[in-house]
């Protein structure tokens, strides 16, 4: 009897497995925003921000830099393979709108847009009285 070696397929580095849905954070401050992707799991797969796009200052908080950031993000995944994103938004910033608006733009089925900024339900402790 002969022996038969079995055959594996090697795959290449390149060859990673498609991801068709994903889920896109939007973290949008008065200062920054941040765009954070990943799958159902929970797994990061990219992420950006205004500052490692490539602006500084008082510019990363305008809307045109959420939407460039937003932008570069969307042809990273893209490129993975997602077609389907669920979108969380969190935070009072400027970027909120343009950065929804980029996602759309770029071909991603959004079946579900949450704002998940939290909201306190108390409040900070008040300082304590003032002594005259």
């Amino acid at each position: 009897m002969k022996k038969t070696r079995s055959i594996k397929n090697i795959s290449s580095r390149n060859n990673k497995p498609r991801i068709l849905k994903g889920v896109i954070y939007i973290q949008s401050g008065f200062n920054n925003t941040i765009v954070t992707v990943s799958d159902v799991m929970g797994r990061v797969l990219y992420w950006t921000s205004a500052g490692t796009s490539g602006f500084r200052g008082t510019r990363k908080k305008t809307p045109y830099v959420a939407q460039i950031t937003t932008c570069n993000a969307m042809q990273k995944i893209v490129g993975l393979g997602i077609q389907q994103a669920a979108v969380m938004i969190k935070g009072p910033g400027l970027g909120r709108d343009a950065a929804l608006r980029t996602i759309r733009r770029n071909g991603i089925l959004l079946r579900l847009v949450r704002d998940v900024t939290s909201i306190p339900h108390n409040g900070c402790r008040p300082p304590k009285k003032r002594r005259v």
